[in-house]
């Protein structure tokens, strides 16, 4: 059973939080000076509280919109991931986690295998940079390519990089699985570019850089990657893919009714 409700702010007062944009703290206050009312609390306190519960509601309606904006694919966390199955050394992933290479602007890349947790890894790492109230930015190369394209036809080449570059960290996920072409490449090399040495960003492939010149054009391939690895982290994963085995083991499937 829950005790009865607080009584409800004046209607001077609400209009006045709601005048002063602070949604938060008008609707924690009835509870709070109830709280304050009854254990007789210090006037400071009631402030401090009820402002630290605007601030805590700003932070998190600011996370929710850049978790939005980022564009995950897949909402995966590290809430799912397992690292004792995980092929990457457990003091590199420690190390990834603590999210300081972000800071120092550094990149990561992760190659390897299909289905071994290359994109769960990064999108993790970067689910938790928003946790840090950091911006970030997620794109496939195709998606990419096509943010790129679409400002060469109205001329916002640099606008779009600036505001892309903007985030403090810029993933391009699962190079390789397609060939790609002039306007791929370029549009890779345009923001690999522009953030070097300013801000951070992550690549899973199937492909080892080395061998990005496989894939797009050698001379646009050779300057990317020598300004991606530059300052980076480079993780290789190896084994079976873990979405083939679960297959195989008949995870994640509802068995179809007899």
């Amino acid at each position: 059973m829950t005790g009865p409700a607080a009584p409800p702010l004046p209607a001077e007062l609400g209009a006045l939080l709601r005048r002063m944009r602070l949604p938060y703290l008008r609707n924690a206050a009835p509870d709070v000076i109830a709280t304050a009312r009854a254990q007789r609390w210090e006037p400071a306190e009631v402030l401090r509280v009820l402002i630290a519960g605007e601030v805590a509601g700003r932070d998190a309606a600011t996370r929710r919109l850049r978790r939005k904006t980022a564009g995950f694919p897949t909402g995966k966390t590290f809430s799912s991931w397992r690292p004792g199955e995980s092929s990457v050394p457990e003091a590199t992933q420690n190390a990834l986690m603590t999210l300081e290479w972000i800071g120092r602007a550094e990149n990561l890349v992760v190659t390897g295998p299909s289905g071994t947790g290359k994109s769960h890894l990064v999108e993790a790492l970067a689910h938790a940079a928003i946790e840090k109230d950091l911006r970030v930015a997620w794109f496939t190369l195709e998606t990419l390519t096509a943010t790129i394209g679409k400002a060469k036809a109205d001329a916002s080449v640099a606008r779009t990089v600036t505001r892309i570059c903007r985030s403090d960290l810029i993933v391009v996920d699962d190079i390789g699985m397609l060939p790609a072409g002039q306007d791929a490449a370029e549009a890779f090399y345009r923001i690999t570019d522009a953030a070097y040495e300013r801000r951070s960003v992550a690549v899973t492939s199937n492909i080892h850089p080395s061998g990005f010149d496989s894939i797009m054009p050698k001379t646009l391939a050779t300057a990317t990657v020598d300004r991606l690895l530059h300052h980076a982290h480079l993780v290789v994963t190896a084994g079976d893919s873990h979405r083939l085995a679960e297959a195989l083991a008949g995870k994640g499937v509802i068995p179809l009714a007899t």
